[in-house]
């Protein structure tokens, strides 16, 4: 009977990640891990980029190899090593591992070489100013959050926009609901700045920014905000949404609802000239 083929999952992507990283601090080449485990080394960069399923054991060899004896951090990645063939959510079981390591925009940002986006309550964190992202996040965070807490998250999110601007920069998709465009965010200078900002980008090739009028009353994205990250070959889309209980990533088969939600939502909603137009109207009422 044929083996079912292996599905380059997130969890073996990180956990390959993580591998390569820690080698690479140690200053050590493939040729030479392959030597003194004796292993091929063809085999070990095929587990670091994810092409094959990496045994416990192994990752248990190179941790060991690589001197790395963090108890906690040794056994997420021996978890992770048993479980590379799955691709459902992430948050019931790796928790810790969501919130402080590889899932997370600047791991995915960083991966992908397009993102496509519904959005229904808030202009996309690639495409804020920094007023807007400062309104969102304190906002959002919690009462006890210090001003240098904000600050840097603030400074975080500006520095996720470096995908717009490296050599080969992301492309970005976005669908807004039209609402946004007039949700005073910030207030009306800092709203109309952001429409700008968001015609300025929308000149850019590797930008598209749609709105979904409010005359569209029903269509795909009634259920709410979702991402699409398209990895490059041979990584299958991964499919993102949030909300108050929790994160859900989710991988191939599951993401291709996503791919044709986006798919019908670009279709109703209005075109990259209409909506700059749109955007530009709105700047202007707002003067």
């Amino acid at each position: 009977m044929p083996h079912k083929p292996f599905i380059r999952t997130l969890r073996a992507q990180w956990l390959g990640q993580q591998l390569r990283g820690l080698r690479e601090e140690r200053g050590m080449t493939l040729k030479l891990v392959s030597e003194h485990l004796q292993r091929d080394m063809s085999a070990l960069g095929r587990y670091e980029r994810a092409d094959w399923p990496i045994r416990k054991g192994d990752v248990v060899a190179l941790l060991d190899l690589y001197g790395f004896h963090h108890a906690a951090e040794r056994a997420r990645l021996l978890a992770l090593a048993e479980d590379v063939w799955r691709t459902d959510r992430w948050d019931e079981d790796y928790g810790d591992v969501v919130d402080s390591s590889f899932i997370e925009y600047p791991w995915l940002e960083g991966r992908a070489d397009k993102v496509c986006c519904f959005h229904m309550t808030l202009v996309p964190g690639l495409l804020q100013t920094r007023a807007y992202a400062e309104a969102v996040i304190r906002n959002a965070a919690e009462p006890e959050a210090s001003e240098s807490m904000i600050n840097r998250w603030v400074e975080l999110r500006l520095s996720r926009q470096e995908v717009l601007s490296k050599e080969r920069p992301i492309t970005i998709h976005t669908v807004i609901d039209e609402s946004v465009m007039r949700r005073r965010v910030g207030g009306a200078q800092v709203l109309r700045d952001q429409l700008a900002h968001l015609v300025k980008l929308q000149a850019l090739p590797q930008v598209r920014i749609q709105i979904m009028p409010s005359s569209v009353a029903l269509h795909q994205g009634l259920d709410g905000t979702f991402w699409i990250f398209h990895l490059p070959e041979p990584y299958p889309a991964v499919a993102y949404v949030e909300s108050l209980g929790g994160r859900l990533y989710m991988e191939s088969p599951k993401a291709e609802r996503f791919l044709r939600a986006y798919d019908r939502l670009s279709k109703s909603a209005l075109g990259k000239d209409e909506s700059t137009a749109l955007m530009g109207a709105i700047a202007e009422e707002l003067a």
